[in-house]
């Protein structure tokens, strides 16, 4: 039998897969984020109002986050590879079949039927191909979000105009089967932290243990939270720009302002954390906060003025947005190994996803529930802005969040993957009237 590593290899096969989880990503979340261009659409043609059909995205989200879970212990039992091929085929037919929807039931139940199966799977494969770079590499695969935004944001609204929604759907079916070949690329790793045998029960293979650590158990209630205002303006910035008086293709160009910013931000995030420089708990803290004033400020711009405008305004507030969430994003799933350990970091991916689901699932509908009682979107995003900054303020409780008396020195090695973030460094404090040093962990 070949021996497992050490470690994770730290590159080599490990950049196919982040590509791999690159394009995982383009065709879920990416997809999600400008999957909002068709509501108005729906909400026309349905004769329904915003809450009714923010419904689409947010139940496409919700499934997606919530089965997670499901998708890693798939993963855990038969491998990612086979796994999110199956969910690429799936996430197709859902589309395909959504296309001849006859009422908005419908496209709730055909939407994200598959996203649950790829996009944990690919991103806790790629996890365990990395120690040194992981954050960076994680931030890689994470961009095909905003790249994926950038391109198809345009597209879909091409794709509208033209065909309608339906051939959009159908279009956009045919372009999701490209996960398949994605999940092919996934070749499975083992390494040394791995159980030696898989879970024996349906419990064991989701992960539900992980809550038993008091780290994990902090870090899924503040990115729970912050999941209740995280995906709005993935849903509704679109719209919000068309109620700013703004035109379908201008809409579209604050879409796409977010998604460069929002990809751009993900790499620099990840170089800077893998750094060492700043503790990971501390840099979820800083960049979840700005997160919410991004999201804070879209709800505060001026109005836009006429169709023909570009509208400044909204158009730096959505880059401020796209920057400040970029950077959080990669940190969520970075983090993780230094919480649960190597081994259990497909399950704990899955688990996080779910979490987040809930505040997905509130997030949409709430907002729209808002937009039909002031008519903007403006006090939704206030109100979602608010899940986020309470969210960054749980953070606060994870080891090493907040600073101590004087720096610590990184280390010069990755530390262990042993489930645990290190504990904060003991620094010595001098008393004025002695010259011995007692020890202490906080100021």
């Amino acid at each position: 039998m070949t021996p497992k590593p050490a470690g994770p290899p730290d590159g080599g096969w490990g950049w196919v897969v982040a590509a791999a989880a690159f394009a995982v990503n383009g065709l879920s979340y990416g997809l999600l984020r400008s999957l909002g261009l068709a509501l108005p659409d729906l909400a026309e043609h349905f004769e329904r109002s915003a809450q009714d059909t923010a419904w689409v995205s947010a139940l496409a989200l919700a499934v997606q986050q919530a089965a997670s879970p499901v998708g890693s212990a798939l993963s855990t039992r038969w491998g990612a590879r086979p796994v999110v091929m199956v969910g690429g085929v799936l996430t197709s037919l859902g589309l395909v079949f959504s296309a001849f929807a006859r009422s908005l039931l419908h496209l709730y139940l055909g939407l994200g039927s598959g996203w649950a199966l790829v996009f944990a799977p690919a991103l806790g494969t790629l996890s365990r191909y990395f120690s040194r770079r992981r954050v960076l590499a994680v931030g890689l695969a994470l961009t095909g979000n905003g790249a994926s935004s950038l391109l198809l944001a345009p597209a879909l609204q091409f794709l509208l105009d033209t065909f309608g929604w339906r051939g959009a759907l159908l279009l956009l079916g045919a372009v999701t089967l490209h996960l398949t070949p994605c999940g092919a690329l996934l070749r499975p790793l083992a390494l040394s932290g791995d159980p030696l045998a898989p879970p024996r029960t349906p419990l064991a293979a989701l992960g539900l243990g992980l809550f038993r650590r008091r780290a994990f158990s902090i870090f899924a209630l503040g990115t729970a939270l912050i999941g209740g205002g995280y995906f709005v303006p993935y849903v509704h910035l679109g719209p919000h720009a068309l109620d700013q008086g703004m035109g379908g293709y201008g809409a579209a160009l604050v879409v796409a302002v977010a998604a460069v910013g929002d990809a751009s931000a993900r790499l620099v995030s990840g170089w800077l954390a893998d750094q060492g420089w700043v503790p990971l708990p501390r840099l979820l803290v800083v960049f979840g906060s700005l997160t919410g004033l991004g999201v804070l400020a879209v709800g505060l711009v001026p109005t836009a003025g006429t169709e023909e405008g570009w509208g400044a305004p909204l158009l730096a507030a959505a880059g401020a947005y796209g920057l400040s969430a970029g950077s959080y994003a990669p940190l969520v799933f970075g983090v993780l190994p230094g919480l649960v350990g190597i081994g259990g970091v497909v399950q704990a991916t899955g688990l996080v996803m779910m979490l987040m689901s809930l505040g997905g699932l509130l997030g949409p509908p709430l907002s729209g529930f808002l937009r039909d009682k002031t008519g903007d979107f403006s006090t939704s995003f206030l109100v979602c802005s608010s899940f986020i900054l309470s969210g960054s303020f749980i953070y606060m409780g994870l080891p090493r969040a907040l600073p101590t008396c004087r720096p610590v020195s990184p280390p010069a090695t990755p530390p262990p993957e042993r489930g645990e973030l290190l504990p904060v460094a003991q620094v010595s404090l001098l008393s004025a009237g002695r010259a011995d040093s007692s020890r202490d962990t906080a100021c």
